[in-house]
């Protein structure tokens, strides 16, 4: 990644960039995601937005591939399968081996500590790694008594920060920015999805 203040490169050096679903820019001289392209390329902002409507299209396509086992998954932990959705899309964008930079990984972004805790060994395995996701988010939803806000700020920002902060959302920029943006797709996907058996001991 580049940034101000590093020495200039080789003329002759390739720099890339694309924006990310946050509207954040990137730049690299080594395009490690397909969504890098030439700044140097003609109609380089025409070739992001089409890049970025077949990332829309590709995910929608990954994400119907997990329907059903996530329908299966929600019914197993008593979740709506469109919480589960609404936190893999944020999450991963229903990437198998996406990997954070805390080092969370696999779908539902589980750190290796949480999957340790719900018994999933290999967090980029899809199966394992949802079940272990939507069991925390059980717990979750179980411990700030039914309050997705809560549940979504814990998921994020861990359990103890919430308590921390007087069981509300803490005041890290990414969690609560994190929060609404599941929130506004979990309703979207309650409108269009089965939803699965209603949440128990909420």
């Amino acid at each position: 990644m580049l940034a101000c203040g590093i020495a200039p490169l080789p003329a002759s050096a390739e720099i890339y960039s694309f924006t990310d679903e946050n509207g954040v820019l990137h730049f690299s001289n080594v395009p490690t995601d397909e969504r890098y392209v030439p700044l140097s390329a003609p109609n380089a902002v025409a070739k992001r937005t089409v890049g970025r409507s077949s990332n829309n299209q590709a995910a929608s396509l990954t994400k119907a591939q997990y329907v059903g086992v996530i329908e299966e998954v929600a019914r197993t932990y008593g979740l709506e399968s469109a919480l589960i959705h609404a936190v893999v899309s944020v999450e991963s964008a229903y990437r198998v081996t996406a990997v954070s930079r805390k080092g969370a990984g696999g779908l539902m972004q589980l750190m290796p500590e949480t999957a340790q805790r719900y018994g999933v060994t290999d967090r980029f395995d899809p199966v394992q790694n949802l079940h272990g996701g939507a069991r925390y988010l059980s717990d979750l939803l179980k411990m700030f008594n039914g309050d997705v806000r809560l549940t979504l700020a814990a998921y994020n920002a861990g359990e103890n920060n919430v308590i921390k902060y007087g069981n509300q959302i803490p005041p890290f920029q990414e969690t609560r920015a994190y929060v609404p943006k599941v929130l506004e797709l979990y309703r979207k996907y309650q409108g269009t999805l089965k939803v699965a058996s209603p949440r128990r001991g909420t």
